[in-house]
């Protein structure tokens, strides 16, 4: 989602902010800008307040300044998701304050600022502030930040930050800047990230350490509430009470964004192919199945956590709430431990039962995934103190406000449409179903050794699967002209049938729908026509049999079934019916194996739709606002 860089320095920084914004395209937006204080190297406009926005690419706004000339030692830079506002340039970040009566709508005023996250109370904070003679030139919330800082400045830049931010009710993370104020920006935090980068002689802030990559390793995590007094080769921190407080500087080798993508067409094609390292370095090390392996970096003893629960309640959104509806199907079949899965945007927003014996399971790729970590903290305020994540990023919030955590290795992914970071999640919820499983001792020795032998298998067992591809594009060249598919799925695999559909959608703009088989008859059915293409996920276990059944009822109604069916499901293709034979059946790890051709399908789709696969529209790849 949306971007910050920031930096104070004695060089000019501009290529530094529009790196830094190259690097964090991944998160999707749909506009950009910089604005810096100009050292009038270049114009007669010595502190002015200089910008430029743009509603294209980050490469265009790089041409950009570059004609314009825009160069100084103090600067931020910005990747706009649109939440209030169009898309448009008016509404680009950074946005300039404009005073009463003293600066014009078409003349900056003194104050520059960008902002991720969203203010509740925007509209009461605009009409006071029109009220006073300030003039909005954007529909966003964000302009409303910059007059409002602007409306308590007297002189100390700081100051007037933690004025407004005590004024402000909804998720933020801002940097700001004044005219009068040579190399100082203020940046604050509440329920968005915002980091620092240290370097020689020079202070960065940004939304991401990857921003930062290549820039500075030494990164300061801001907590929530934090305000940060920025200048040159210096810095201060407030807490929420705005006391002084130090927050530790850790060392981050974060990779840029901007990796080769070598033989691939599309990050998210690369991706897929790369799931079977990335399962591979998830699994790296585990030799046991032991409470050890999800302690954490926050010293909390899972053998003691996981002998006190007797419940699971797992909260995620969107494809790792998909991942959660799998681990459901593990938890209760093999670790025998009663499950809930929760929309983490739904939970916190209903009357619930709490139990203080629950573990809290969080599920996030970028674990700063702004409904998850609220719904977390509902769940900690509830007085479930048990939590644990499965977490792609180490540094991230949600690993430092949960007591436990497992760190998987899927690495930087840079497609809106996980791949990657689903499969390793799968990964990490089977590791946590069977340590749980142990620790209840409903795991005996042989079922350990066995599942850890299948687990150890993952990665070759992928790299069969990938090579089904050409088969799958033969598939896409039929779906892609059509508007609508329905997905089937049974028991452990109506969840893959859900990531199924959400990832054709989200890529290729045609509307899929994931549906339990045996729900067929009980509505969907009406929708089958010739034109609506059905993908069945059929492995060889226990339902296979209700399955076919339910396939036949789509045979029956002139539909066309596209079926991924396990070698000995004796599924043989026909008129309507379209099979590809999985290389082998997996038990309960299949999941892991039959989303992939999902994920494969949705791509060359799109790629047969001329999509663009990496950025889809209206989609960002980190959702840190509500």
């Amino acid at each position: 989602m949306c971007g910050i860089v920031g930096a104070v320095s004695t060089r000019n920084i501009v290529p530094i902010l529009v790196q830094g914004l190259q690097r964090l395209e991944y998160r999707g937006y749909d506009s950009c800008g910089v604005a810096i204080q100009d050292n009038g190297q270049t114009t007669q406009n010595t502190g002015a307040l200089r910008r430029a926005r743009s509603t294209s690419r980050v490469a265009e706004l790089m041409t950009q300044v570059a004609e314009d000339h825009i160069e100084g030692g103090t600067g931020i830079a910005h990747t706009r998701w649109a939440t209030h506002g169009a898309p448009a340039v008016h509404n680009a970040h950074p946005h300039f304050s404009h005073g009463p009566g003293k600066d014009s709508a078409d003349r900056p005023g003194r104050i520059a600022l960008v902002h991720n996250g969203i203010i509740e109370n925007h509209d009461e904070l605009r009409a006071a502030l029109q009220a006073k003679g300030y003039v909005f030139t954007s529909q966003t919330d964000t302009e409303v930040i910059a007059h409002l800082v602007d409306s308590l400045y007297n002189g100390d830049l700081f100051e007037a930050v933690k004025a407004t931010v005590l004024q402000l009710r909804g998720g933020y993370a801002i940097a700001v800047f004044s005219k009068d104020e040579p190399h100082r920006i203020i940046g604050a935090r509440a329920g968005s990230p915002l980091i620092l980068g240290v370097g020689q002689g020079e202070i960065f802030l940004a939304s991401d350490a990857m921003a930062l990559a290549g820039v500075t390793d030494q990164i300061v995590y801001l907590e929530e509430g934090d305000v940060v007094d920025v200048q040159l080769g210096k810095y201060w921190i407030v807490d929420k009470a705005h006391k002084p407080v130090i927050r530790s500087v850790k060392t981050v080798h974060a990779h840029s964004g901007a990796a080769e993508l070598g033989p691939y067409r599309h990050y998210m094609q690369k991706e897929i192919f790369e799931q079977p390292r990335a399962i591979g370095d998830t699994l790296e090390g585990v030799t046991s199945i032991v409470p050890g392996l999800f302690d954490g970096p926050n010293g909390g003893d899972a053998a003691k956590v996981f002998a006190d629960i007797d419940s699971v309640l797992i909260l995620a959104c969107g494809t790792s709430y998909y991942s959660g509806c799998t681990a459901k199907y593990w938890l209760e079949s093999i670790a025998k431990v009663p499950t809930q899965v929760e929309i983490a945007s739904e939970y916190r927003y209903r009357d619930s039962v709490p139990n203080p014996k629950t573990l809290v399971v969080t599920i996030t790729q970028s674990g700063e995934t702004a409904d998850t970590l609220a719904a977390l903290r509902h769940a900690q305020g509830l007085g479930m103190q048990h939590t644990l994540t499965v977490c792609n990023v180490s540094t991230s919030a949600m690993v430092r406000e949960c007591e436990l955590a497992y760190i998987t290795r899927a690495g930087v992914e840079i497609g809106v449409a996980s791949t990657k970071a689903f499969t390793t999640q799968l990964a990490g919820l089977f590791l946590l179903t069977l340590a749980l499983a142990k620790t209840k001792s409903r795991l005996s020795a042989d079922e350990e050794a066995g599942h850890l032998k299948a687990m150890r298998h993952l990665p070759a067992a992928l790299q069969a699967v990938l090579a089904l591809e050409p088969q799958l594009i033969a598939w896409a060249e039929d779906f892609a002209p059509k508007e609508n598919a329905l997905f089937l799925g049974r028991g452990l695999h109506y969840p893959i049938a859900l990531e199924g559909a959400l990832k054709l959608k989200e890529i290729t703009y045609i509307h899929a729908e994931a549906y339990a088989a045996g729900e067929l008859k009980h509505g969907p059915l009406a929708l089958v026509t010739s034109e609506m293409p059905v993908v069945a996920v059929a492995p060889n276990d226990t339902l296979i049999e209700k399955l076919k059944s339910n396939l036949q009822e789509v045979r029956a109604r002139g539909g066309v079934l596209y079926v991924l069916a396990d070698a000995d499901s004796h599924i043989v293709s026909g008129e309507g019916l379209h099979v590809i034979r999985m290389p082998e059946h997996y038990g309960a790890l299949s999941p892991l194996l039959h989303v992939v051709p999902l994920q494969l399908l949705a791509y060359h789709t799109a790629c047969a739709r001329g999509t663009d696969v990496d950025k889809p529209r209206n989609l960002a790849k980190s959702v840190t606002v509500e």
